[in-house]
């Protein structure tokens, strides 16, 4: 019963995405949690287009790094498959989803197990809980100004949901840039509340999935045998 926690903020010290999933995790004992810092992943982009490339050729043609690349690919598949729930922490950085995390979802899909190609019904993930813990330096809610700016969370729930067939959750926090852009200090009660308002959500969401996986563990034994 393993929780894999992805981040990929690059901010180490400070990340509202690294404390929202802080407080998710909080909810696993710390032996059940697997954690994916792609940031300390730099060449992602690189092994992804290595293992493409590995994907036109035979074995015996392929470079060290095509091999390499697909044995990567193959263990994070691996690594995603294990876990019982996944949390992603993801910022939006101009707009999007961050970069590193974009390189791991296509590197994964370079897995046959992830490849919409080998499982037309998009379900490697069938009914994982996902959660979506994005940090937004700007207001993008319904009637701000930009509104519909956000295309990480859309792209993220399409490829977690509809491709992949994950059970996903979304928390966002918003107007998190106020910590360092003095033009948004008239923000700071909004950005507060909602930063507030997502650990809170980030918080019940991961009681109630624990309150659930303690359910599993009482239906089903070690054994594999239902009481």
């Amino acid at each position: 019963m393993t929780l894999l926690r992805i981040d990929t903020s690059v901010r180490r010290q400070g990340s509202v995405s690294r404390e929202l999933a802080d407080v998710f995790a909080d909810a696993w004992p710390e032996e059940e949690i697997v954690r994916r810092d792609l940031t300390a992943c730099p060449d992602l982009h690189a092994t992804w287009q290595d293992a493409v490339a590995a994907g036109f050729l035979p074995e015996e043609q392929r470079t060290p790094a095509m091999r390499a690349a697909k044995a990567a690919a193959t263990e994070l598949a691996d690594e995603a498959l294990a876990a019982r729930e996944i949390a992603v922490a993801a910022p939006l950085y101009n707009f999007g989803a961050p970069a590193t995390l974009k390189s791991w979802i296509d590197l994964l899909i370079t897995d046959p197990r992830f490849d919409p190609r080998h499982t037309p019904q998009g379900q490697a993930l069938a009914g994982v809980p996902v959660t979506l813990l994005i940090a937004r330096g700007g207001g993008y809610r319904p009637g701000t100004p930009r509104e519909g700016w956000d295309h990480a969370t859309p792209y993220l729930r399409r490829i977690f949901g509809d491709l992949f067939g994950a059970e996903v959750t979304v928390i966002a926090a918003e107007l998190t840039a106020v910590e360092f852009d003095p033009s948004m200090a008239a923000l700071r009660p909004q950005a507060a509340a909602s930063r507030a308002e997502a650990r809170s959500t980030a918080a019940t969401v991961a009681a109630q999935h624990a309150a659930r996986r303690g359910r599993e563990r009482v239906l089903v034994e070690p054994s594999g045998n239902r009481r």
